[in-house]
């Protein structure tokens, strides 16, 4: 039976989006490392704007590991064992990337009370101590997430060609279901720094129109994160 347009279309689409929710984190992690760097050594970071940017990343690579675990993996586990056998050799790294989010969650938990409980005490010694312990979870966090995307990303580039038809949509479902949908402005942002995605469009279409039309505003409004983070361009990135 031939196979429909919109069957080839979503499976053409299905590591493309993957690809780049991956992105948005491996840029994400980039973006928090260069403010808690900037932070740790004493230059001028706006703090209220680094907690919200890493609590956020924190939430959405928590969320899309967690996602992936119940609704991905489990059909790409029972049709391809042997392949996907040989990722869960990495679950270490799982566990490891979950300590590192908790230790930077915790990290940016402190840095909050320290410098939005206010008082006299909030010092820019205070915050910079707070800082250099986050500072050393974002780089772990950053680190695991590229060792952990650079070994599943070449597996899954070969084996979602080989998803049967009738799997198609359920596991680009479980993708789009993992997708971010918060602080629009540093996801539209991060697709597009330093160069847009291939998968920008779709990505873009989980959310709202009403939220799609804002994008130049949302846009200007990720260019103002960087600027209060004192970053110009991400190292580490792509």
């Amino acid at each position: 039976m031939a196979v429909s347009p919109a069957l080839r279309a979503e499976r053409s689409r299905m590591y493309e989006e993957l690809l780049v929710e991956h992105t948005i984190m491996r840029r994400g992690a980039a973006l928090v490392v260069a403010g808690f760097t900037r932070l740790a050594d004493g230059e001028s970071v706006d703090v209220r704007t680094l907690i919200g940017t890493t609590r956020w990343l924190v939430d959405f690579v928590g969320g899309q590991h967690t996602s992936e675990v119940r609704l991905f993996w489990p059909v790409l586990r029972d049709l391809f064992p042997a392949a996907v056998a040989e990722l869960d050799r990495g679950a270490a790294e799982h566990e490891a990337l979950d300590a590192e989010l908790h230790a930077l969650r915790r990290s940016v938990d402190a840095l909050a009370a320290r410098q939005l409980g206010g008082g006299p005490a909030v010092t820019l010694e205070v915050v910079s101590e707070a800082a250099m312990s986050g500072l050393p979870s974002a780089q772990r966090v950053q680190s695991l997430l590229a060792k952990h995307f650079d070994t599943e990303e070449p597996v899954l580039l070969g084996l979602i060609p080989r998803v049967p038809d009738r799997d198609v949509a359920r596991l680009r479902g479980a993708i789009r279901e993992a997708a971010p949908r918060t602080a629009p402005h540093l996801v539209f942002g991060l697709m597009e720094d330093p160069e847009r995605l291939p998968g920008h469009t779709a990505l873009m279409n989980n959310f709202p129109a009403s939220v799609r039309w804002l994008r130049p505003v949302l846009l200007a409004r990720y260019r103002s994160v960087k600027r209060a983070l004192g970053v110009s361009t991400l190292e580490g990135a792509r």
